[in-house]
């Protein structure tokens, strides 16, 4: 089920209502019928596949918590395996498979294509994370085993972050779930706030940049170089605009039950640094990679050569976690060398600096493949034609304004805290604008969020 469609617009209410109505005790329930249903709405056999995860990493944080020694490390390697092998066989066994015909074929030999037919689970990238920062926390003694399989499932399901996150920790989101809620106007009032400025920034922004950005991706070489960097800096911002949509959208569903999940967002094109960036732009990843493979690697605690590494290696595995595709892969290792160089570099880090290099590398991001993303690259600095006639810029261009507006404004605190210094009139008077942004300029055409692919 999308965010940005009419099924979940009588969906939420819905489950909102009926869990203030329910005790407490049959809450739990009702968070688990409801994010199961709201899985299933993709593809419905591909729930088993949660429920595997869900029971592998239950038992074996329980048994951890039991023994002592060898077979806890055991236990982990199991979680661990399990949980990466369900992931690369969904994710990475197509990409694998190819890889092997292409080096194959450089030798003038052929290698069988497995072709099985794979369709990636929706948002299996971050169950599997989401998972496997529990059974690790159990192990480390940081984290006591959840022995209620409810509450455990609902916290691998919680259907407002189960498809793109944010990747939450048990001691946060579990305990958030464990919770009783009661029904306050502060948790509806902000709830719906937050709803409203993710609804505008994903279907007002995000959706009038695609076209734009979609038509020049499609054929690069139809298109002069000015036309080229816009669609770059264009998507720069849909993509932000698009993740941190669905981000507001996520945490505002969540707070209408009263439960708080993290900010995954805090302006990163402000970012005067790429490491910077990094802890301002899909935080709850970051501080994953950060706490689970940066620091155990040895992080910046070691020689330089071995920080190079530590970093590269870092950045290469995020790229691969994004997509099954040497194109994320580059875009990876781009970022990880960024960093690198940042250091002897830093007294020329700026914003400006920061957000041309996250420009560039986001091409590889969004290209389909190197052919395509070497073409994009090219265009910028040699015409390849004159260029069709101009397509609309304005409603993209102001559809950028807004979000630099909202971005200026929300640089400091939250959208939803914001609001709350504004006289009454001035509260009411945006929301007013943020409807009919909402009404007037949504487009007809619906895009799917960027980030359900992973």
């Amino acid at each position: 089920m999308l965010f940005n469609s009419i099924e979940f617009l009588f969906f939420l209410p819905v489950v909102v209502a009926l869990f203030y109505l329910l005790p407490q005790r049959f809450r739990w329930l009702l968070i688990f019928a409801s994010s199961c249903y709201f899985y299933m709405a993709f593809i419905p056999k591909y729930i088993l596949v949660l429920f595997a995860i869900i029971l592998i990493d239950y038992s074996a944080a329980i048994w951890m918590e039991k023994l002592e020694g060898k077979p806890r490390k055991r236990l982990l390697l199991l979680s661990l395996t399990a949980n990466i092998g369900i992931l690369a066989f969904f994710k990475y066994f197509g990409f694998a498979n190819q890889t092997l015909i292409d080096f194959f074929a450089l030798f003038g030999k052929e290698f069988k294509n497995y072709d099985l037919g794979i369709i990636l689970p929706i948002g299996l990238s971050f169950h599997t994370f989401q998972s496997m920062s529990y059974t690790i926390e159990v192990y480390r003694g940081q984290q006591k085993a959840e022995k209620h399989l409810g509450y455990f499932a609902n916290y691998v399901l919680f259907f407002p972050q189960m498809v793109a996150g944010p990747i939450e920790r048990y001691a946060t989101l579990g305990e958030e779930l464990r919770k009783e809620q009661r029904l306050q106007f502060e948790n509806i009032s902000a709830g719906f706030r937050l709803l409203l400025l993710g609804f505008v920034i994903k279907m007002v922004v995000a959706d009038q940049l695609a076209p734009f950005v979609n038509e020049i991706y499609a054929a690069p070489s139809n298109y002069a170089p000015l036309q080229i960097a816009l669609a770059l800096v264009f998507f720069s911002f849909q993509i932000y605009a698009d993740f941190f949509g669905y981000s507001l959208i996520a945490q505002g569903s969540a707070r209408l039950l009263g439960i708080h999940i993290m900010d995954n967002f805090k302006t990163p094109y402000f970012a005067a640094s790429i490491g910077e960036f990094w802890r301002r732009w899909h935080i709850s990843l970051s501080t994953w990679f950060r706490d689970y493979l940066y620091i155990p690697l040895g992080g910046n605690r070691v020689g330089k050569w071995r920080w190079v590494f530590n970093t590269l290696v870092v950045f290469g595995v995020s790229g691969l976690w994004h997509g099954a595709s040497w194109t994320f892969l580059v875009w990876g290792l781009l970022h990880g060398l960024f960093l690198i160089l940042e250091k002897p570099l830093k007294p020329f880090a700026n914003i400006i600096s920061t957000f041309i290099l996250v420009t560039l590398a986001w091409v590889f991001f969004r290209a389909p493949d190197f052919t395509s993303a070497i073409e994009i690259l090219k265009g910028l600095f040699i015409a390849q034609s004159e260029g069709p006639k101009w397509m609309d810029i304005w409603t993209p261009l102001s559809a950028l304004g807004l979000l630099l507006l909202l971005d200026f404004a929300y640089r400091k605190q939250r959208f939803d805290v914001l609001l709350n210094r504004l006289p009454l009139v001035g509260r009411w008077s945006l929301y007013f604008v943020l409807i009919f942004a909402l009404m007037a300029f949504s487009g007809t055409q619906k895009f799917t969020f960027i980030y359900f692919q992973f």
